[in-house]
């Protein structure tokens, strides 16, 4: 198994007043090749287990193997770290606020160097890496990454943990402080980099509507406990348990819901392109009345505009366009 945690135990402050127990007998396994996103809100240990992936965390407690690289409580058993950091690439919140080199060439040259490579081997993974990420390297490389945008500067900042050229991919809250379109942009860049670089992707996220439009599997924290480890569609049939650990229920769910209420059952709906899709195939076959158009309008109220479609739109097929949020 590429990566294999089993009875992690985390306690951050132990022995002291501030004693915090972050995680309690964490049993999990990601597979080559799986989009996992993991949900909780502050404070349920989702942050603390990813830190451990790639021991920024050293263990307190159980174990964890990445494609052969064990980790262990025990201080005598030497562990590769240089290995383990050039096979997890970490990618934390707000990225761009580590740059530091005084070139963008620089700043993503600094972790293939500490894998010890050559200077030619370095060189044409920082080349491959900021191309890869969608900018000019010709116009960037010798540039200050202060002087760039803020999408540039998180897109420089991915980069740095591509040209490590890591097997596995962990992005906490890639987007957070983007405004939508942004957003959109770094998206679409995680799933290329799944696609072309790293095909293992962990991605933490608060924005519930947008981990389900990528994630395959989605993994819930709450109270230093994994309470749900289940495929994508299958997750939203716990609505009230996940409402009661203070977790929103994507607005497609509550659309579906809604129309389910009024007569029209969808089947499964996680995200806006599903509902869109569940819409059109459904109408296609029975036709829509003007009665089915109301409900659907009733259902929509507040959520009218949010997926780019309206009731209209789903009776001519049209979708609003391309289906996906723009919000």
């Amino acid at each position: 198994m590429p990566i294999e945690v089993k009875d992690l135990e985390y306690t951050y402050s132990s022995g002291t007043p501030f004693e915090k127990k972050a995680l309690a007998g964490i049993d999990l396994t990601v597979n080559e090749g799986d989009f996992v996103g993991i949900l909780g809100h502050t404070g349920s240990g989702k942050s603390t287990f990813i830190l451990h992936l790639n021991g920024l965390i050293k263990l307190q407690s159980g174990s964890i193997d990445v494609f052969g690289i064990k980790l262990v409580p025990d201080k005598k058993n030497k562990q590769d770290l240089r290995r383990l950091r050039g096979t997890v690439g970490m990618v934390f919140q707000y990225p761009e606020y580590q740059l530091f080199e005084d070139t963008v060439e620089k700043d993503v040259a600094f972790g293939p160097k500490n894998l010890g490579l050559s200077e030619e081997e370095v060189a044409g993974r920082v080349e491959r890496a900021i191309r890869l990420v969608g900018l000019d390297y010709e116009d960037v490389r010798s540039r200050a990454p202060f002087e760039l945008s803020g999408g540039q500067k998180r897109r420089v900042a991915i980069a740095g943990i591509i040209a490590m050229q890591p097997r596995v991919l962990v992005l906490d809250e890639p987007t957070a402080g983007l405004d939508p379109y942004g957003k959109e942009q770094i998206l679409s860049l995680i799933t290329k980099l799944k696609k072309e670089c790293s095909p293992t992707v962990i991605v933490i996220s608060h924005d519930v509507d947008e981990i389900t439009r990528f994630a395959s599997r989605i993994v819930v924290f709450n109270d230093g406990k994994v309470a749900f480890d289940v495929p994508m569609n299958e997750l939203f049939r716990h609505g009230e348990e996940l409402q009661a650990m203070g977790l929103e229920i994507p607005k497609a769910v509550r659309i579906a819901d809604e129309l389910r209420r009024r007569g029209i059952d969808l089947g499964d709906v996680v995200n806006a392109d599903d509902l869109v899709r569940a819409v059109v195939r459904k109408f296609d076959k029975t036709g829509m009345d003007e009665t089915d158009i109301a409900k659907l309008s009733a259902a929509q109220f507040d959520f009218d505009g949010l997926y780019g479609a309206s009731a209209s739109d789903v009776r001519s097929g049209n979708g609003g366009g391309s289906g996906e949020a723009t919000a």
